[in-house]
């Protein structure tokens, strides 16, 4: 049993407040760019449509994720308090709001760039959303939010804010297999850049990322008090399209070769 009591504030300045979860967050935007700086620069693409992408996926991810957030866990709140919306800084992001602002966000940016195509963007973006999954989830951890079920498994967490049961660590499950499903589609593309077909990483994202979500759910606490009355929770509703198109872009890929 590993007691969890780290607190999700690192110091505090006056009125300037530094948390682990806004720390991981802002480290998965600028790694994830150095990682993209780097694809851009042995592709040959120009640094001006990589500052674009950035700031395209920057807004889709936070827009959709907090709009996911806010619509698909508790949407009678906040329709009945739209301005609250706008208030990110209250918490509250949801992973599947996130995909679909970032699949949103490069349908735009590629409908302006002809020399892009949407499932070779993707492809690359992916490898960096895996990493970021992997930050947010750690986030997650030290806020000690998104909680497993009890557990007399020896490694389950106390997470003292929350109550004195030894809890499975879903927040380090899903870390744990984010950044092992980052190192796959790096080393894929490292390796193998010139013979894979557009729309291949992309599908075994999907099927990495979402499937691991569909199965962890099993073990996680609902995070809204209407999924308790659910057989599947809105996390794993929402992960089986997206599984499904990575299923599609596999075989579709399979079929083109």
């Amino acid at each position: 049993m590993i007691t969890w009591s780290v607190s999700p504030e690192i110091f505090s300045l006056g009125p300037i407040h530094v948390r682990w979860y806004g720390l991981l967050f802002a480290m998965s935007f600028i790694v994830g760019y150095q990682i993209f700086t780097w694809i851009f620069k042995i592709e040959k693409r120009s640094e001006n449509d990589l500052n674009d992408l950035v700031w395209y996926m920057i807004l889709g991810t936070v827009i959709g994720a907090r709009l996911g957030h806010c619509l698909f866990y508790n949407p009678d709140y906040y329709l009945s308090h739209p301005l609250e919306i706008l208030m990110v800084w209250k918490g509250g992001l949801a992973s599947h709001g996130a995909a679909i602002g970032i699949l949103t966000a490069i349908y735009l940016f590629v409908k302006k760039r002809p020399k892009f195509t949407y499932l070779w963007v993707m492809d690359r973006i992916v490898i960096t959303v895996a990493l970021a999954a992997f930050f947010i989830r750690m986030g997650n951890l030290f806020n000690s939010e998104i909680v497993g079920k009890p557990t007399d498994l020896p490694w389950g967490f106390v997470f003292t804010s929350i109550d004195n049961v030894p809890r499975h660590p879903a927040q380090l499950y899903e870390a744990i297999a984010y950044l092992i499903i980052f190192f796959i589609l790096f080393f894929q593309y490292k390796k193998q850049k010139e013979n894979i077909r557009d729309g291949f990483l992309f599908g075994e994202f999907l099927i990495g990322i979402f499937g691991f979500r569909f199965f962890v759910e099993f073990i996680k606490e609902n995070q809204s008090l209407f999924e308790n009355s659910m057989s599947l929770n809105m996390g794993q509703i929402l992960s089986i399209p997206l599984v499904v198109l990575g299923i599609y872009l596999l075989a579709i890929r399979k079929e083109t070769k």
